[in-house]
């Protein structure tokens, strides 16, 4: 084969790859997205989030991911969380408010939004967090698994390491509807149709068994339903009398058969709409 046929494939070779991602500039911003084909991480000047005192009824929670985000921040040893329960009974907002918090108390703490259907890439993710001086909350929203997904192996980078443990410098938090992130249908179908059915699945239901902290969410009560546009009425200066806010706020929550605050907010979106209010 000539010179000249070896440099076009080459030449070739080098258009079909992609370039090597350059090195992120995360003096940027405190919140990044990851992107994959081709990776990158888009800083985001200004996170969508809910103040962490508006957030009521998950005390808890509320309590135990705070006090372990901080531990974390100040490069003390810490756990990987799974925020699991109730839609809309703000998982994903207590992560991305304890981030602000954690701010707001002077740590240089960084927050890494990567969705599921990236979790194949992220081994090159913590490759270029490992090699940062930051320490980074990766995150990954509504994080669940169906039939014939493959892509919890790819969690196991994430929550063990493989040989080279996770980076000292990251932590994992996940929010899911799921406590064990598979349908029960899925764990009873392998369970039924394998020859060993006590480990059919134990590979897969053992990934919660890999964060540290179980966080549960459940439903709200009338009483914290109604705290919580109350909570955002006067945070927002939004004045309303109790009797009309919940006549209001119980009617809303009736036409959507669920309370939550995710409904709450929504009812005060109405509401603030209604009365002329910017939020």
């Amino acid at each position: 084969m000539s010179d000249a046929v070896l440099t076009r494939i080459a030449e070739a070779l080098e258009r079909m790859s992609p370039a090597p991602m350059a090195a992120p500039d995360f003096a940027a911003a405190d919140a990044f997205v990851w992107h994959v084909e081709p990776d990158r991480l888009v800083p985001v000047p200004k996170v969508n989030r809910v103040d962490l005192p508006l957030l009521v009824g998950i005390d808890r929670a509320r309590d135990t991911l705070l006090a372990n985000t901080l531990q974390f921040a100040r490069g003390l040893p810490a756990n990987n969380a799974l925020l699991w329960g109730s839609r809309g009974m703000g998982k994903s907002s207590l992560v991305k408010a304890i981030h602000a918090e954690a701010l707001a108390q002077g740590h240089a703490l960084k927050i890494v939004e990567l969705q599921r259907e990236d979790l194949p890439s992220v081994g090159r993710l913590l490759t270029l967090l490992r090699d940062s001086g930051d320490r980074f909350v990766l995150f990954c929203d509504d994080l669940s698994f169906s039939h014939d997904d493959q892509h919890y192996k790819s969690l196991k980078a994430v929550l063990d390491g493989g040989i080279e443990g996770r980076p000292d410098n990251v932590v994992f938090y996940a929010t899911s509807n799921r406590r064990h992130l598979m349908p029960r249908d899925m764990i009873e179908n392998e369970r039924s149709s394998a020859i060993s059915p006590s480990e059919a699945t134990e590979e897969k239901v053992s990934l919660s068994d890999r964060f540290g902290l179980w966080l549960g969410f459940h439903p709200c009560s009338q009483d914290e339903y109604l705290a919580m546009i109350r909570g955002y009425c006067d945070a927002h200066g939004v004045e309303i009398d109790d009797e009309t806010l919940r006549a209001e706020a119980i009617e809303w929550q009736a036409t959507r058969g669920a309370r939550s605050g995710r409904v709450a907010w929504q009812y005060f979106t109405d509401l603030a709409g209604r009365r002329g209010a910017a939020i």
